[in-house]
């Protein structure tokens, strides 16, 4: 009898659970998405997660316009702090990951001489998230201000849109470029070797990349979406994100 009750009670739960949810997730996320998705679908199989990628900066626009987002998970605090604010979101944000900057080239590199290695001659183009827009963007500008030689070296600089891209262009139109760490752990950056590819940038130099998430007001009663939410946060969560070279809190 107990386990027909308990047998029913899951029964309940998985129809209770079986839609599907939006959510709007920060570019640089998307190596580890899959991952998080296959997990939390091992506890909730019915539930759809539609992923939209894109720059935290563009996708907060989206949110503002009336996208119909359910959850934003974003590269920084500062933008679901903004809609939090404009009572766009219904949690107040709290940090889900810390991300982490690195360089990649596909060159090897002598890695020895740290960030003053971007002061060379032979690296004649730097691949960077625009400042303004991508929060990774800001933390390699804070580096470089902080190594104090950034004013040296910005002639270099070659703007991409969102970190995602920022890896294409240093692979491509650039000698080496800062990029999330987090990209490197996908498959196809296997190639890429630490310390002769690629080498973390030193995290004295730059504010740690808190990564926030909210649940969007269309979303309050969701409880689908909260369950989400609550996943990412928890420790299976934490575990794939420092898998894929984040920091957690």
């Amino acid at each position: 009898m107990l386990k027909k009750i308990v047998l029913g009670s899951a029964l309940l739960v998985s129809s209770l659970f079986s839609g599907d949810i939006n959510i709007a997730v920060a570019a640089n996320v998307s190596y580890a998405i899959d991952n998080l998705k296959k997990e939390f679908n091992k506890l909730y199989p019915n539930t759809n997660v539609k992923v939209t990628l894109g720059s935290s900066g563009k996708l907060t626009a989206q949110i503002k316009n009336g996208a119909p987002y359910d959850l934003f998970m974003a590269a920084n605090m500062k933008y679901p702090q903004a809609l939090y604010k404009d009572d766009l979101a219904v949690t107040k944000p709290l940090v889900y990951a810390q991300g982490s900057l690195a360089f990649l080239s596909t060159k090897k590199i002598d890695f020895s001489k740290g960030i003053e290695l971007l002061k060379q001659k032979d690296i004649r183009k730097i691949a960077i998230a625009n400042p303004k827009t991508a929060p990774y963007g800001t933390a390699s500008v804070e580096a470089m201000k902080n190594a104090k030689i950034y004013e040296e070296i910005k002639n270099k600089f070659v703007f991409a849109e969102s970190i995602s891209q920022t890896v294409a262009y240093s692979v491509t139109a650039a000698d080496i470029g800062f990029i999330a760490k987090s990209s490197l752990f996908s498959d196809k950056m296997s190639k890429y070797k630490q310390g002769v590819n690629w080498y973390s940038v030193d995290t004295k130099l730059y504010t740690p990349i808190n990564q926030g998430i909210v649940i969007l007001k269309k979303a309050q009663n969701n409880s689908e979406v909260k369950a989400f939410y609550s996943f990412i946060l928890s420790k299976k969560a934490k575990k794939i994100f420092e898998e894929f070279g984040y920091l957690v809190p």
